[in-house]
């Protein structure tokens, strides 16, 4: 591995650790053992050294998913993937996403476009895994959106400290992409 990917990876690990919010480069620099000159020189700007953490933590989170087993179902997959949001580092990629769209970071450039590549490949695996779980292809797209938007809003979710009620409307989330399936 090469210089500007371990800093990369070592500035990945700290954003999900301690967050994207107010991240300037001299604290995360001395935080990984480096110098803000050195992020510089490596990726050009805190920008571009965002950006490309976003897109970082997709592809971790897209590991987990691939690594993912097969469901018995569409049902089954949604509340296997949810269980998987809860824990890390699912959860922490999400969390950064969140927070990179709260600063308003992915609807402008230079963001836009990385991140609309990244959540072209982010819906491609989760596409993959509902294929593998039986989700008929023709409809696969139409799960993957209903699918992916609500449990990012369930995973944004700040008005309930239930899990219990969390799961119910995942479950119901899921009874939903199954008949969208065609597999009442």
């Amino acid at each position: 591995m090469n210089r500007r990917e371990e800093l990369l990876d070592q500035v990945t690990d700290h954003v999900l650790e301690h967050g994207l919010i107010g991240l300037t480069l001299r604290p995360v620099a001395a935080a990984i053992g480096t110098s803000d000159r050195m992020l510089i020189y490596h990726f050009d700007s805190r920008d571009a050294l965002v950006s490309e953490v976003v897109a970082r933590a997709t592809e971790r989170a897209m590991a987990v998913v691939k690594g993912l087993p097969a469901a018995r179902d569409v049902r089954a997959a949604v509340n296997q993937l949810w269980a998987a949001y809860l824990g890390e580092p699912l959860n922490g990629c999400l969390d950064i996403y969140c927070q990179a769209a709260a600063t308003g970071l992915i609807g402008h450039e230079p963001y836009l476009s990385d991140a609309r590549e990244s959540n072209q490949r982010w819906g491609a695996t989760l596409c993959d895994y509902f294929i593998r779980s039986g989700a008929p292809p023709a409809r696969v797209d139409r799960i993957v959106t209903l699918v992916d938007s609500a449990l990012y809003g369930f995973h944004l979710d700040l008005t309930t400290d239930r899990p219990e009620e969390l799961a119910r409307g995942v479950d119901d989330l899921a009874r939903a992409a199954q008949t969208i399936a065609g597999d009442d």
